[in-house]
């Protein structure tokens, strides 16, 4: 069984037909495409209890009550006033990172575009702003229970996480005069209103019952499974460790009154070769960014092709190419499961692939093939490299018979990607395409007679040839044949003398792309 479907039969079993998946964020800054491993196994996990038949809802909890914890690098000094504010209740930045008073909340700034690249990937939650659950009551029972049960809890905490929590410690955190939590000592609880003094020497009270305060964060997430009854949220190995916040979390939820999710844990997305992402050290690749380069349904399969407990190396450099290339071969020909004759091993790889699929496709219940749009990752490369203009790229898919009529909105936005891509700085060196119009010195330098005496004789014999993909490549076979060097030597002469290299793309789909004429001229020069 594919992951996600093994987990909604588990839920099933465990929970019943009513299933919530979670998963959340904090609108602090850029967000990273390590977000998405949470965001997805949830989503997915969600399409597989509906696939299942289950009542499934997927939320998307916004951590709008947690404060603004320092001044990041993309913001003005300005912002040390708002340091421990929670950051529904201070300003957007500006462009030049100043507060801006007319630009609606900090945490709106940052979610905006966030939920649309989720929308680019087909993740349409059910989105809550956590500081909307408390000012709407929704935390005040929880709160009441917390305070109420705070030895015990202290317990749980300390004895699960093996640190000591301070002598003045108390399970909720008061907004000071100043809307800060920092600096703020609890004096006194009568229900339902904390009292506090803060750093200024002010004092006041604080409201349960309104988002005047919040729960720490292992007691906010307790919580928080009890009020939307949870039944999945997948978790990062930093909150699932021993000790961390999920497991403190497991029998805080139960004191509470409810009865929390199974643990799930991820393992994170690397970038290939600079480890963890980690928007604190810079090691980031935005999911705008990502986006805005990668097909949608290959980000989708990026996770959807993982084990959970399985790091991911995210590249979109060269090895883009060999993962859309895996995701193209399964598209092109999936494996029946039931076939006869499969083992055991197959029959497993079979199931897990074609869940893969299911689940990688933006809109639910698509045809994979329709996220190709009739053409390879490769082949497009290629085009968008060769022809500028997006009409020509569509002339020539017509031409080989990659597309019929007009390209439709899906394939027009692989194009826009590919575009986007090849001008980035993360698209691979040696799949950059230029055409050379004669043979350069370098080409004659590698090239010995017999592979020059080759180019010659192909040029002969396509200048008599039909001109289209399946002719061209025959013509290459032919000539090879008829040659004195093998197969891989004489594509190794072709790359050389069209773009002065030992490697490209298909060779046929280049060589009709140049054109018949400038083609002959260059392999007979």
């Amino acid at each position: 069984m594919h992951w996600a479907d093994f987990t909604a039969g588990r839920l099933l079993e465990e929970r019943g037909e009513q299933q919530v998946a979670c998963s959340g964020i904090t609108p602090s800054g850029e967000f990273h495409i390590g977000h998405l491993r949470e965001i997805l196994s949830a989503e997915m996990i969600h399409r597989a209890c509906l696939d299942a038949g289950l009542d499934s809802r997927y939320i998307f909890i916004v951590d709008s009550m947690d404060p603004l914890r320092r001044v990041y690098p993309f913001l003005s000094d300005e912002y040390e006033r708002y340091i421990g504010c929670p950051l529904a209740f201070i300003p957007a930045p500006d462009a030049d990172g100043n507060p801006d008073p007319d630009a609606g909340s900090y945490a709106e700034h940052f979610l905006g575009p966030f939920l649309d690249a989720l929308g680019q990937i087909g993740v349409f939650p059910e989105v809550i702003m956590n500081h909307e659950t408390y000012s709407s009551g929704g935390f005040a029972a929880k709160i009441h229970s917390t305070i109420e049960q705070a030895d015990a809890i202290r317990e749980i905490i300390e004895s699960i996480s093996g640190r000591e929590l301070d002598d003045d410690w108390f399970p909720y955190k008061p907004l000071g005069s100043d809307g800060s939590m920092d600096g703020v000592t609890v004096t006194g609880y009568e229900h339902p209103f904390v009292h506090w003094t803060d750093r200024h020497g002010e004092s006041g009270s604080a409201d349960i019952r309104k988002a005047e305060g919040k729960l720490p964060w292992r007691i906010d997430w307790a919580a928080r499974w009890g009020i939307h009854g949870i039944t999945c949220e997948p978790a990062g190995k930093d909150h699932g460790a021993a000790g961390g916040s999920f497991d403190t979390g497991l029998p805080i939820c139960r004191l509470l009154g409810s009865e929390p999710p199974g643990k799930m844990v991820y393992e994170w997305i690397q970038v290939k070769g600079a480890g963890p992402m980690s928007s604190s050290s810079g090691n980031t690749i935005g999911p705008v960014e990502a986006l805005s380069l990668v097909p949608p349904e290959i980000v989708r399969y990026l996770i959807a092709g993982s084990k959970m407990n399985k790091h991911i190396d995210f590249n979109t450099g060269s090895a883009l190419f060999q993962m859309a290339d895996e995701y193209e071969r399964l598209v092109a020909d999936p494996v029946d499961p039931e076939a006869e004759g499969l083992s055991k091993r197959q029959r497993v790889a079979a199931v897990t692939n074609n869940g893969a699929m299911r689940l990688s496709q933006v809109l639910q219940g698509a045809d994979p093939a329709d996220s190709l749009g009739g053409v390879s990752f490769r082949h497009l490369a290629m085009l968008a490299q060769i022809k500028s203009d997006d009409s020509d790229v569509w002339a020539s898919m017509r031409a080989s018979n990659h597309l019929q009529g007009e390209p439709s909105d899906a394939l027009i936005q692989r194009l826009e990607r590919m575009r986007n891509w090849i001008g980035s700085i993360h698209f691979p060196e040696d799949a950059r395409i230029h055409i050379h119009e004669s043979i350069s010195e370098d080409a004659r330098a590698n090239l010995s007679p017999e592979q020059s005496s080759f180019l010659s004789a192909l040029g002969e014999t396509l200048a008599d040839s039909e001109w289209s993909d399946e002719a061209i490549n025959q013509s290459i076979r032919t000539v090879t044949k008829e040659s004195e060097i093998g197969g891989r030597q004489a594509y190794v002469a072709l790359y050389w003398a069209l773009l002065g290299r030992s490697h490209g793309p298909k060779a046929s789909a280049l060589i009709l792309e140049i054109g018949q004429e400038a083609a002959i001229a260059l392999l007979t020069s």
